[in-house]
């Protein structure tokens, strides 16, 4: 089993930064994707972005694609989401997950382990 928790969340303004954390634990051998996902009131879940566990490819959704960047740390078995220039839109409630595979994916139900979630929340 993976344990997943996530941290960092606030409220913020629009045009300010936030950093998300993400702390894995327990059976970490085998986690090869960490992504992470968001979940806006009244919608789905939707992919965020996703890095390697080596850290050298990511992906990024079109709509977070220059302002947010995804980083790990592979002693602290640590993924981070940095956000900039955060906008109104990006409100929600923002999942840490793992995938125990070599590629890159961005559908959720390929993800097996997820954290509870922490609440961004963007004021115009």
């Amino acid at each position: 089993q993976v344990q997943l928790v996530e941290s960092g969340g606030g409220l913020v303004r629009a045009g300010d930064s936030l950093r998300l954390s993400c702390a894995a634990s327990g059976r970490t051998f085998g986690m090869y994707v960490m992504g992470w996902f968001r979940q806006a009131p009244g919608k789905e879940r939707e992919f965020v972005a996703a890095i390697s566990w080596s850290g050298r490819s990511t992906v990024y959704a079109d709509s977070v694609k220059g302002r947010f960047t995804i980083s790990g740390d592979n002693a602290k078995n640590t993924v981070y989401l940095q956000m900039d220039s955060l906008k109104p839109e990006d409100t929600a409630l923002y999942y840490c997950a793992a995938d125990a595979n070599s590629n890159i994916r961005s559908n959720m139900r390929d993800y097996e382990y997820w954290g509870q979630g922490t609440q961004v929340t963007v004021s115009s």
